[in-house]
């Protein structure tokens, strides 16, 4: 079985139990600056796990395109990934623990044909904040699972929430034996030695956390499950890594084909990085030098570095995306839809990275000049860091270069700085989970319904051409991306904002609407990332000035936004420019 077999068995499964097939959102968030990219399955859904109801349903099931970004520097190794897929079917205030753990147990055993004997499950143990969960355990056992192999961990194993606030609760998590042996007497589910592999989990979210770190129960109870396709494909097929399974293994044999100079975590990074650049650009990314086009940047100048490494020409990364997108791209039809963009786009990237490396060349052969003239041999390890940091500069090409030019180079305190900068990287990432959508609130709800009427502003006094490219909401201003060739002028700015104050003054009134797609873009709504929709969506009406296809949630009436104030415009990538604005009431 593969990986596209086991999607849609999983699909097939919960549309046979009453689940609406709903499209994988983008990667890149809409409405969403809570992360850089989709993380998880519930990100996109968020509104609904809140209470907003979705137009397919109570019940849904899907596979969520997927990318984290804080383990970059750890791909190379035998199991981590930057993108992935996470299948995932949900309750939005409909069945709870009992059905899900039914359907888990069903179609792990039953579809999939796991042997009971392989599995084994993990229940939340409690704490002061919620009771321990005794009622998932004695549903594992009533379905089959023997009590020895139901243990109870605490929040750190077994309470999922996406950042720091939002909706939340106990999960159960579903482990698989691989058959390796135990490392002590008390191996269990918990230990990193490698003998369990976590490959579903079942969240119960029945709970919200505030700001202020308190728990209250939501209006509804959500299930929220979440299997990691990649990983699950790898044990069903006894494979020892993702990279041995046929979503990577005909780029790894490529790879080594090619290379002069073999070496498998570089064949495992270029494999990997190669294929995550290709979905964020499939999905619109952009190289930059901020955010998540910092992140594409560095993806894709970390692969080139490693086919330097293995010596393999960089006139052959062409043939190196074909090939990805004839692997793939029965899984993932984007990548065929977007080739050209794709190929321009990390061959540019390319271009733009070797002019780099000159720069980073010149400005070290300057510091062995200064060096040389104070009759100085050692280059610092503080000086290998900034030709990494300013320039980009690998430190195996700055040690290559100094030695060639008689110098030692002395990397003692290189680790030290280079740890100091991934944990702030890092935490630059997961400062992308606070707030956001997660952190539904009136403010929140009203820079959403903002932005509706700054879109329709824009194609008014700009042209039609300016359509929306993202968006970022906080409860502080929003941010909001679109498609025009220059800057925009302070007359053109003003005439903005006016059209959108008049729309507030005219207290129009917001309504909602669910219909299918084709009637939604027939009735003139505008729709955005039109891959992402199902057969049902929401079209919020903003009186009679703005349509637009929306999962929401909007005000009821424009007069509850305040007065609208663009307070900045500026580029944000080729092509695209972004405001910035706030409400004030």
């Amino acid at each position: 079985m593969n990986a596209i077999e086991i999607r849609n068995k999983f699909l097939n499964y919960f549309k046979n139990h009453r689940h609406s097939i709903i499209p994988s959102a983008p990667l890149i968030p809409e409405n969403d600056p809570s992360v850089l990219f989709t993380t998880a399955g519930m990100h996109p859904l968020v509104p609904y796990l809140l209470g907003e109801e979705h137009p397919e349903g109570k019940r849904l099931v899907d596979y969520q395109k997927c990318l984290r970004t804080v383990d970059i520097d750890e791909v190379g190794d035998n199991r981590h990934l930057t993108f992935f897929e996470m299948l995932g079917n949900w309750s939005l205030g409909d069945y709870f623990k009992e059905q899900s753990i039914k359907y888990s147990m069903e179609f792990l055993t039953k579809e999939l044909n796991i042997p009971i004997e392989k599995l084994s499950v993990t229940c939340f143990q409690g704490d002061s904040d919620a009771p321990r969960d005794d009622e998932t355990a004695r549903i594992w056992e009533e379905n089959g699972m023997p009590k020895e192999r139901i243990y109870f961990f605490g929040k750190d194993d077994n309470w999922w929430i996406a950042g720091e606030t939002g909706p939340c609760g106990p999960d159960t998590e579903i482990f698989y034996d691989t058959g390796k042996e135990a490392c002590s007497k008390d191996c269990n589910p918990s230990c990193g030695c490698g003998k369990y592999v976590e490959i579903w989990n079942n969240v119960f979210m029945e709970y919200f956390k505030d700001a202020n770190g308190n728990y209250t129960k939501l209006k509804q109870q959500n299930v929220d499950t979440g299997m990691g396709l990649e990983r699950l494909n790898m044990l069903l097929q006894g494979k020892e890594t993702p990279f041995d399974t046929e979503i990577f293994k005909p780029m790894m044999d490529k790879l080594k084909m090619l290379a002069k100079e073999d070496n498998i975590s570089s064949r495992r990074i270029i494999a990997e990085h190669l294929r995550s650049s290709m979905m964020i650009i499939a999905d619109g990314g952009k190289p930059s030098n901020i955010d998540r086009g910092y992140i594409l940047r560095r993806l894709i100048r970390r692969m080139i570095r490693h086919l330097n490494k293995l010596a393999i020409g960089l006139d052959k990364l062409e043939e190196l995306i074909n090939l990805n997108i004839e692997v793939l791209g029965e899984m993932y039809p984007e990548l065929i839809k977007n080739k050209n963009n794709i190929v321009y786009t990390i061959l540019e990237e390319k271009d733009k990275f070797i002019k780099t490396l000159e720069n980073g060349e010149k400005e070290l052969l300057k510091e062995l000049n200064r060096l040389k003239e104070k009759k100085e041999k050692v280059l610092s390890a503080e000086e290998v860091f900034r030709l990494y940091e300013t320039y980009g500069f690998p430190q195996e090409v700055t040690k290559e270069i100094a030695e060639e030019n008689g110098f030692e180079i002395d990397l003692s305190n290189f680790d030290k700085l280079f740890k100091i900068h991934q944990e702030k990287s890092r935490l630059g990432a997961e400062q992308k989970f606070k707030g956001g959508l997660a952190e539904q609130n009136e403010q929140t709800i009203a820079y959403h319904t903002a932005t509706h009427l700054l879109h329709k502003a824009l194609q008014i006094v700009l042209g039609e051409h300016a359509v929306q490219k993202g968006s970022n909401i906080t409860t502080e201003r929003l941010r909001f991306d679109f498609a025009h060739p220059q800057k925009v002028t302070k007359e053109e700015l003003e005439e903005v904002e006016k059209i959108v104050n008049e729309q507030i003054q005219k207290e129009l009134k917001v309504t909602c609407e669910e219909m299918n797609y084709d009637e939604a873009k027939a009735s003139g709504a505008i729709g955005l990332f039109e891959n992402k929709y199902g057969d049902k969506v929401k079209v919020y009406t903003i009186g009679d000035f703005s349509k637009e296809i929306c999962g929401g949630p909007h005000v009821q009436n424009t007069k509850e936004l305040g007065t609208f104030k663009i307070k900045k415009e500026e580029a944000s990538s080729s092509g695209v420019r972004r405001i910035k604005a706030v409400l004030i009431k």
